[in-house]
């Protein structure tokens, strides 16, 4: 447990030295010369982070995004993501925590490792900003679809338990695919009309495993790596 809590902090604190790194960048740069040679077509590819902290689930993995841009100000496309990891589920978070209650009990006393593998699905509009010609910034809402797969790890007297109990224990071969919405952003620091660097991050907000976890999930995702653009607009 202590060792989740501690990849979680060490996540959380990549993403925000990132994001400060960038807005450092963003901030150096001059507000002039915005963009008038705009690329048609985009395709991006890069290292996935995401952190759901209810679970202590920490997840890496890459990203790939394709996007069509059909005016100077706003690009459709999708975007494929997979990940794996590992978290803890804490008793308190399931279906089962009214009953470890009423046994006298306490759910949050009760800790599951598991491991996990996710794909995530997503396909909508991009919103750009172009008033630098060096730095892109973008918005866009998520909206899409979320498969995760998780082994559970049951601690040796948890099965005894739930014999004691009468309770059927979960399956430790868990599955869902369900969808997901959430908002994010970005920029692209441009290298050259071709080539640039983009950072994202976005907030997801799921229910997986509805018929174990009682409450929805967060996920804060980041990504990085490099973009290519041809055609023209």
């Amino acid at each position: 447990m202590r060792r989740s809590r501690s990849v979680l902090n060490e996540s959380v604190m990549y993403m925000k030295s990132a994001l400060l790194c960038a807005l450092a960048l963003f901030m150096c740069l001059p507000a002039v010369a915005q963009q008038t040679d705009i690329n048609r077509y985009t395709i991006y590819t890069g290292f996935d982070s995401m952190i759901s902290p209810a679970r202590s689930l920490t997840e890496y993995g890459f990203d790939v995004d394709f996007g069509v841009t059909v005016k100077p100000w706003l690009g459709l496309g999708g975007d494929f993501g997979a990940l794996s990891g590992s978290g803890t589920i804490s008793g308190s978070e399931t279906v089962y925590a009214r009953t470890l209650t009423a046994a006298g009990i306490p759910p949050s006393a009760i800790h599951v490792p598991f491991d996990s593998t996710t794909y995530t699905f997503a396909a909508g509009p991009q919103f750009y900003i172009r008033k630098w010609k060096k730095i892109t910034l973008l918005v866009r809402p998520g909206l899409g679809g979320i498969h995760e797969t998780a082994n559970l790890k049951f601690p040796p007297q948890l099965p005894p338990l739930f014999e004691l109990l009468q309770i059927p224990p979960p399956s430790a071969h868990q599955t869902d695919t369900t969808w997901f919405f959430g908002m994010g952003g970005g920029c692209d620091f441009n290298v050259s009309r071709r080539v640039g660097l983009r950072i994202t991050v976005d907030w997801i907000n799921t229910h997986l495993f509805s018929s174990l976890l009682t409450d929805r999930q967060n996920y804060v995702r980041f990504t990085i790596g490099p973009t290519f653009r041809w055609g023209h607009l």
